[in-house]
């Protein structure tokens, strides 16, 4: 399942949950506590609730196959901070690649008080329980739209959702992204959003970052994921539509 680094246009995403037995989380069980109380401490808003995890993933130029399982927050937590020891799963979750109608990218920075403060990326979550449906479905397409509502004030009334997907597989993070392009040049989505944060009581985001070019890439704070997405995007091989 494990691919360095693939980008790949599909048709289609399909999700399902399925009861699975995460070896490691089990074996890990002390040590993803103490990570997870040295993670609280830091970060008091912090919540274990249940969220899914790629067990087993499939792409094609038709159709993007996963398959989750549901694993604790702090599970997640512990695998990320010491380095993703487990390669056998993955962290595959619904994202929005917002643009403005000029086509300039617009990121989101997290706040301090999330567990990726001061990263940038596009607004997204790890799917949850909120995203299932009736079979065991993981409903990948409402997890995305609810994300960047959530984070950035935006409505679908505001872009236009294209019906493609960008499968960008960066182990261990699969991102499923849908081009969502603003009616209105970046820097005016951009203002827009940032009075949106300032009117919520609780923001996930500090700031937002416009992002035009390949020049504009910050490794410092965004993720292996978005840079080579960023790239192939501004590249002849991955033209923007």
């Amino acid at each position: 399942m494990r691919r360095e680094l693939a980008i790949t246009r599909v048709a289609r995403v399909e999700a399902v949950s399925r009861p699975f037995a995460w070896r490691w989380a089990e074996e890990n069980r002390a040590a993803i506590m103490e990570n997870w109380r040295r993670r609280v401490a830091a970060t008091p808003k912090m919540f274990n609730g249940r969220v899914l995890l790629v067990s087993d993933i499939a792409v094609t130029p038709d159709l993007c196959r996963n398959t989750y399982f549901e694993t604790d927050y702090a599970n997640l937590v512990a695998w990320i901070d010491m380095g993703h020891p487990d390669p056998g799963v993955a962290n595959g979750f619904a994202m929005a690649a917002l643009r403005g109608s000029d086509g300039a990218y617009i990121c989101g920075v997290m706040s301090h008080d999330t567990a990726n403060g001061g990263r940038v990326y596009f607004p997204a979550g790890t799917p949850d329980r909120s995203d299932l449906r009736d079979g065991g479905r993981v409903d990948l397409a409402t997890s995305l739209t609810r994300e960047l509502r959530e984070e950035t004030g935006l409505t679908e009334a505001d872009y236009t959702l294209s019906d493609e997907w960008i499968v960008v597989e960066r182990w261990p993070a699969v991102a499923l992204m849908r081009h969502a392009t603003l009616h209105i040049p970046a820097a005016e989505g951009a203002e827009r959003i940032r009075a949106a944060i300032a009117a919520q009581e609780h923001p996930e985001l500090s700031d937002v970052r416009i992002v035009r070019r390949a020049e504009d890439i910050d490794p410092k704070t965004m993720p292996l994921f978005l840079q080579s997405f960023f790239r192939w995007s501004f590249s002849t091989s991955g033209p923007q539509r």
